[in-house]
């Protein structure tokens, strides 16, 4: 029998071998560091969860016993059912790095929604975590402009889930939230490295494209996508890998599906960064060019992302463990396909068991035969007719020198809202 000091020892290999102590920047992969002592090999083995033991404990009087009881009833009554998610750091404020204390734990403690792998790369990169914050929002409000004519329109429904019970669904709108929250973090990486703000990387080291004309320079100070990409995969992947459900279950599937989601989301942004370009010479002649890569802008990001959605594939898990499509005549999905596992709940009215909000109250277009109509968006159920008074913007005139004056206009429109 192992005493708890000795599985405490072994819990601590196991993780040191989890999680990379070290990201090096200069390679095209990552080289994993582990504490002294632990094997010095890349971890193949998820599912590791450190638990917490101390010495021996007095035993528990009954003041102490009603005490406890009251704090786990009171912690018990404020939790969401929903487990909550690293998206929560778009909208809990992240720290900036110049007011972290070097090597304080506590500040990853803190931080609401990660898992133990993401808590340990938050403790050797606390100066990322403000940019994965903010790739976060970024990937939250491409989806709800995405989806801002659809009957599900990516609401936040708290700060701990984010998105609530419906994405514990496999559905097409959960591949397409992991997919487009896995990008915003690449980005945010990638671009945060351009400017300097992260201590571990710098401008692009991407080699000189083959096509581009001889008598243009590269160089300049690009987008950083190789790095950005690299430590997406280990922070966003980490929550995933590490559970360890039995080979064939749903919940591996769901896992697979995760996984697979979150590189189509890396992959849109990697492919589709791209040359940028500026012109040098005598009066704009643009006798020489300087060119460097640059991200795409994250909205033709978020419009292809909608086109996987679109046209994403239907899969189950089988007993080997792998991910097979439902119907077979379709062609297999690349790893830029969106998947899902199952079919979407019905989002038309609310349901506290799914987590759909239901589309009362919501404004639709009575002239368009659309999603975004009034007879699909209400889901026939009807619509209400008001008026509302609208303040724009008109008349702009230009004055030398140098400035635009407009007049306030207003007008009355017709809105019709979901019954």
């Amino acid at each position: 029998m192992k005493n708890k000091q000795d599985c405490k020892e072994e819990c601590d290999r196991s993780v040191s071998q989890l999680l990379p102590l070290a990201l090096w920047e200069d390679s095209p992969s990552f080289h994993f560091m582990v504490r002294k002592g632990a094997p010095f090999q890349k971890p193949t083995a998820p599912g590791v969860f450190p638990g917490h033991w101390g010495g021996p404990r007095p035993r528990p009087t009954m003041p102490s016993l009603l005490l406890l009881a009251a704090a786990l009833l009171s912690s018990w009554a404020q939790l969401p059912a929903e487990a909550s998610s690293w998206w929560s750091l778009a909208l809990n404020p992240v720290q900036r790095p110049e007011m972290f204390i070097i090597g304080a734990q506590p500040v990853c403690s803190q931080l609401p929604g990660l898992s133990p792998g993401q808590r340990k790369l938050c403790q050797l990169y606390q100066e990322h975590m403000a940019y994965i914050g903010e790739g976060a929002k970024t990937g939250i409000k491409e989806c709800q402009y995405q989806f801002r004519q659809r009957r599900w329109n990516c609401s936040t429904v708290d700060n701990a889930s984010v998105f609530g019970r419906v994405m514990q669904i496999g559905s097409r709108e959960t591949a397409f939230t992991y997919a487009v929250s896995a990008a915003g973090v690449v980005n945010a990486i990638s671009r945060a490295c351009r400017e300097g703000e992260l201590s571990t990387c710098g401008c692009s080291r991407t080699a000189r494209p083959k096509d581009l004309p001889r008598d243009w320079l590269w160089g300049g100070c690009g987008d950083n996508v190789e790095y950005g990409y690299r430590f997406a995969k280990e922070f966003v992947d980490a929550r995933e890998r590490e559970k360890n459900f039995a080979k064939g279950s749903e919940e591996q599937g769901r896992v697979l599906m995760n996984l697979q989601n979150n590189e189509a989301g890396r992959r849109a942004v990697y492919k589709m960064a791209d040359v940028a370009c500026k012109c040098h010479g005598v009066s704009g002649s643009c006798s020489l060019k300087t060119c460097w890569l640059q991200l795409a802008e994250f909205r033709k990001v978020g419009d292809q992302l909608k086109e996987k959605y679109d046209s994403a594939a239907a899969m189950r898990i089988t007993r080997k463990g792998k991910l097979e499509l439902v119907n077979s005549r379709f062609n297999q999905p690349t790893p830029e396909d969106l998947v899902y596992v199952d079919p979407s709940p019905d989002y038309c009215l609310r349901n506290e068991t799914t987590g759909s909000l239901g589309t009362q109250g919501r404004l639709c277009n009575k002239t368009s035969e659309g999603m975004d109509g009034c007879e699909l968006m209400c889901c026939g159920r009807g619509y209400d007719q008001f008026k509302s008074v609208q303040t724009e913007r008109c008349h702009c005139k230009f004055h030398w020198c140098c400035y635009v004056k407009c007049k306030k206009c207003t007008e009355v429109v017709d809105q019709y809202v979901c019954k």
